[in-house]
């Protein structure tokens, strides 16, 4: 399992887990829907498609509330893959803190840097998952 929290000025604005969207079946109840991606690495792993991750489900719940994340920082459990990293972008996030690194960031690290989005990983291990 995994969860974010985005602050801003030490104030909670909104959280998300790793969960199906409101109203659709989630894994608990029905099972997880697996389908094979390819790492950039080659190599071939199953992966739940039935959910979103905790940092899409605490974006759009903001948006949904209609609250900014403008200059906001993001609280994760690891390095947020390369779809999360464009949506922190796009919505003004400037400040990731992950407990862990991902083993496919690479992208994401490029991205934020670019970006001017600080990243600070908390420790400096792999999340196995």
């Amino acid at each position: 399992r995994s969860g974010c929290v985005i602050v801003r000025d030490n104030r909670i604005l909104t959280s998300g887990y790793v969960g199906s969207p409101p109203g659709l079946d989630h894994c608990d109840e029905v099972g997880h829907l697996m389908k094979k991606v390819i790492d950039d690495d080659g190599q071939t792993r199953d992966h739940c498609m039935r959910t979103i991750h905790a940092e899409q489900n605490a974006i759009c719940q903001a948006a949904r509330h209609g609250i900014s994340l403008a200059d906001a920082t993001l609280y994760c459990k690891m390095e947020p893959c390369r779809v999360c990293a464009m949506m922190i972008i796009s919505v003004g996030i400037k400040r990731v803190v992950a407990l862990r690194r991902y083993h496919a960031a690479q992208e994401t690290r490029d991205m934020f840097e670019h970006a001017g989005i600080g990243l600070d990983i908390v420790e400096d291990v792999v999340e196995a998952y």
